[in-house]
């Protein structure tokens, strides 16, 4: 932790969710390839109006468990999971679920049991007393990172928000047609139309895309300016917004500066998966002072460290 910085609030919290239709069984839908994508929508889009912003509430991981739809949540701002709160206890987050899975199933209705769980507390019989949930939700610390399904899920997410905003004529139902993206690490002969090559001290490279050798130099040498490396590769990559590298400071600081570098670079490579290049990762560098390190990774040399 950097001397005289915040402690962020963070907590954590389990959304139960049944549907009280027998024909309706949201776990059954969510583990179905087709239709996971369309629900894991209507969550991360209720989720945002429950906050009133599309970052105000972390999933961590969807649990099936039936006749239960179990999701994990994590909160980096008190008042962000106060809104929370409130929207929950006024009924508004499960109508938002309600009208979002009608529309992203294509049904008629989806009816909704709701409950709220932090650590052995149900929060259900506690709401009206909203700082003794805030409490509770801050005591239940996140136990990991986004699981993997849930980054793709997000890249999948964005590619079809990106889809409708250039294609009106593209609707929910075609959520069912998207491919995960391959992770962690794309193959290195993919395309790169934008960028073929870069320059990098009046030479021309290839901008081939992040390989696990580079991953392990940037973990090992990078040092204790992996969060600067990290905010630079932030301007570009939704990834790995501040309270990401916050937490990540956070969960992985008994490990150390290596495995904090690691779990960093492994957030970029998974939010951008084929776009996570080296040109962009030598940039970062540069940007920060770290020209040796960039030496190293395009092996222009092997042995001077860049801490």
């Amino acid at each position: 932790k950097m001397a005289g910085s915040p402690t962020p609030w963070i907590g954590s919290a389990y959304l139960f969710l049944q549907s009280t239709c027998k024909t309706i069984a949201l776990p059954s839908l969510y583990e179905s390839s087709q239709k996971k994508p369309c629900v894991f929508k209507a969550l991360k889009l209720a989720l945002a109006d429950s906050t009133g912003s599309v970052n105000g509430v972390d999933m961590l991981k969807v649990h099936c468990s039936h006749p239960h739809l179990i999701v994990q949540l994590r909160f980096c701002k008190r008042e962000n999971c106060r809104r929370f709160l409130r929207s929950y206890r006024e009924g508004a987050l499960q109508k938002s679920l309600q009208s979002h899975l009608e529309l992203s199933l294509a049904t008629s209705t989806v009816p909704l049991k709701v409950e709220l769980k932090a650590g052995s507390e149900h929060l259900d019989k506690m709401l009206k007393d909203e700082d003794y949930c805030l409490e509770c939700i801050y005591r239940e610390k996140p136990d990991r990172l986004p699981d993997e399904e849930i980054m793709e899920l997000e890249e999948c997410l964005k590619s079809l928000m990106l889809h409708q905003s250039t294609n009106n004529n593209v609707a929910g139902k075609d959520c069912s047609s998207l491919k995960y993206p391959s992770l962690p690490y794309p193959p290195q002969g993919s395309s790169l139309p934008p960028q073929v090559t870069f320059i990098f001290q009046g030479q021309q490279f290839d901008n081939r895309t992040i390989t696990s050798d580079d991953h392990q130099k940037f973990a090992k040498s990078v040092s204790k300016k992996w969060k600067q490396v990290g905010r630079s590769l932030q301007k570009s990559c939704r990834g790995l917004r501040d309270s990401v590298i916050d937490n990540l400071a956070l969960e992985y600081d008994r490990e150390g500066l290596y495995e904090q570098a690691y779990q960093m670079l492994l957030r970029f490579i998974q939010s951008e998966g084929k776009k996570a290049t080296i040109a962009r990762l030598i940039a970062a560098l540069e940007e920060n002072g770290l020209v040796s390190l960039a030496e190293e990774l395009l092996g222009l040399h092997s042995n001077e460290d860049c801490s």
